[in-house]
């Protein structure tokens, strides 16, 4: 079906059907008009042809004249009689001027003689001495031709007609064959002309439909075709200039093509996001980069306004496009996967200065943002830090200078304060440096291969030499013990032991700090999964869930009140993690509120082979 709709509203059926049309229009035309010729001109040959003679009309109206009508009307009916030799004429009849029947040349219309004509077409020659022919059609085809008889006395006074009835069968026949003969000619020539009107059409045609098949390839892509040219007229000359067009589209495509691939491989290796859109604010190009920054899919973007995605509730597109203005723009606002992105807007101009879009890159400024917020806090805390014992200096070398140097009992004790705050400072400074030098990485690591169970009894038992020359000077301290639940396997690993010492000693403290009097303290030394884990537990109260993932952080305390009362420089944990980490390990704790705490220390290990220890014992 679809077939058959596309033959006929094809153009090439079109052209066909209208030429056809026209000539079947031209054909029409020409045989009405000359069938209407052929009738008038047959009919009026016809009714020359049963004109009667003048001879004839002579003796008739010699008869006529006559006084004696009995043997005029016998002479007069072998007049007609004689003459009625044409086939065509089926009866005569001759009226005189009263109207009177005088004679018929058909045998069966004998009765009729002696009786008056009704027809009103005699009595109007009668009366205007003007001969009538009529074709009637009622009882088959035929002509009456009724001819008015002048006296012979050249009076030219009307005395009577004669009436002709002749068949136009004959006639109207041959009319009728070659009307059938000019119809029949009129379809030959109608099919001979659809014939040429398609080979014409498609001659026309060709062209064009090769030119759609090429365009149609053009569409998809493929410039490989050319249209042929089969003359030089108008089409040839569209052929040509359509196939210069192609070559240019592919040029220009290649060009393009280039270009795109250029873009997007510009756009796709960008460390910051691009986003275009339109001149209504709607993005249609957006870089891998963008799409990881927003945490979205090209899918999902893609044709959506740029301020409903950057979360611009107060900014609408016409104020970017008139201002251009920079903004910044948080993800994931108050979670761990937040990011701070800095927005730079520019307008998409043509050659014309018509506005087509907007252009933003975002730069991922989130550690530019943090850095500088650890910066700030850093330098409040230092300062904060440091302004507390300046403070204590300040009041107790003012009042030592206001005299109280001179009180035996006041002076010592006002010293001892100044050396514990100086002593203080010394540390918090001492311990700013080793940071500094670790994040400059320019800290040296002195390593060397220890037996990392020897090494940890080693630390602890300092710790147990304290609680010890405590007692022994019977000095108040906190009583605790150390517990310790170490794996009997050798674990040897290369490590820089006084600053992984520092480490240990760090988290010793502040379990002693933190814990009762009487606590227990417990480490553990165990080996899994290529990983030495020490892990230091107290009996303590305990650090809040939200401050976990803070207490690495540099000045960061849980408790500042209290923990500066137990002294330190809130920077143990900080330093701890750097010497942690340089050792390429990794140190966390797990805690609850009233239930103590436990800091984790794993380092990478990898067991010593038998040969490696058979070398290092030579």
């Amino acid at each position: 079906m679809k077939k058959v709709r596309k033959v006929f509203t094809s153009i090439n059926f079109k052209i066909a059907m209208i030429f056809m049309l026209l000539l079947l229009a031209t054909i029409e035309i020409v045989g009405a008009y000359f069938t209407r010729q052929l009738e008038q001109t047959s009919i009026q040959s016809f009714e020359t042809s049963i004109q009667i003679p003048n001879t004839i009309s002579n003796q008739i109206s010699a008869q006529l004249s006559r006084s004696n009508i009995h043997k005029a009307n016998q002479q007069l009916n072998r007049i007609i009689s004689n003459y009625n030799n044409n086939d065509a004429i089926s009866s005569i009849s001759i009226i005189d001027s009263k109207g009177v029947i005088r004679a018929v040349s058909n045998l069966n219309d004998q009765n009729r003689v002696g009786q008056r004509a009704t027809n009103a077409d005699v009595k109007e020659v009668l009366s205007s001495g003007k001969q009538v022919s009529k074709v009637i059609n009622d009882d088959g085809n035929y002509m009456m031709q009724i001819t008015p008889l002048t006296a012979s006395n050249g009076t030219n006074t009307t005395i009577g007609a004669i009436s002709v009835r002749a068949s136009m069968q004959g006639v109207f026949n041959t009319i009728r064959n070659v009307s059938l003969v000019f119809l029949t000619a009129s379809l030959v020539a109608a099919f001979l002309g659809a014939i040429v009107a398609l080979i014409i059409s498609r001659a026309i045609t060709r062209p064009i439909e090769e030119m759609r098949k090429q365009a149609l390839r053009v569409s998809d892509g493929d410039y490989s075709g050319h249209v042929k040219v089969y003359a030089d007229d108008e089409l040839g000359q569209l052929a040509r200039a359509f196939n210069t067009l192609s070559v240019r589209i592919e040029r220009t495509q290649e060009v393009s093509d280039s270009e795109r691939r250029r873009l997007d491989n510009v756009l796709t290796h960008m460390t910051d996001g691009v986003i275009a859109t339109d001149r209504h604010g709607n993005i249609t190009i957006i870089n891998e980069t963008a799409l990881d920054f927003l945490g979205k899919t090209e899918k999902e973007v893609i044709g959506e306004p740029i301020t409903k995605l950057l979360g611009l509730k107060d900014v609408t597109i016409q104020d970017l496009m008139s201002s251009q203005q920079e903004l910044m723009v948080t993800v994931n606002e108050n979670t761990r996967d937040e990011m701070i992105l800095h927005a730079n807007f520019s307008l998409i101009q043509r050659v014309t200065g018509f506005v087509s879009g907007l252009v933003c890159v975002l730069h991922d400024i989130t550690e530019q943002q943090k850095n500088e917020r650890e910066q700030q806090q850093f330098v409040s805390n230092v300062s904060h830090e440091l302004r507390t014992p300046l403070t204590s200096l300040r009041a107790y070398v003012e009042a030592l200078n206001d005299g109280a140097w001179k009180d035996p009992n006041v002076a010592p004790q006002f010293l001892g304060v100044i050396q514990d705050e100086t002593q203080r400072m010394i540390r918090m400074i001492n311990d700013l440096l080793s940071l500094s030098r670790m994040d400059r990485g320019v800290a040296k690591m002195d390593l060397e291969w220890v037996n990392f169970n020897d090494f940890v009894s080693h630390v602890l038992n300092r710790f147990d030499m304290m609680i010890k020359t405590d007692e022994k000077n019977k000095k108040q301290s906190k009583k605790y013990s150390i517990k310790r639940e170490f794996s009997g396997q050798d674990l040897w690993v290369e490590i820089d032991t006084d600053k992984m010492m520092q480490v240990i000693d760090n988290i010793m403290n502040n379990a002693i700090k933190y814990s009762p009097d009487g606590g227990v303290i417990t480490v553990r030394l165990l080996q899994a999964n290529k990983h030495i884990i020490l892990s230091i537990s107290d009996q303590g109260l305990g650090i809040p869930r939200k401050d976990l993932t803070k207490i690495f952080d540099r000045f960061y305390r849980v408790d500042k009140a209290r923990s500066r009362k137990q002294g330190g420089t809130g920077l143990g944990l900080a330093i701890s993690k750097e010497i942690v980490e340089a050792h390429h390990g990794r140190i966390w704790a797990d805690s609850a509120e009233g239930e103590g705490s436990t800091f984790y220390i794993s380092i990478p290990y990898e067991p010593m082979t038998e040969e490696g220890d058979s070398w290092d014992e030579v």
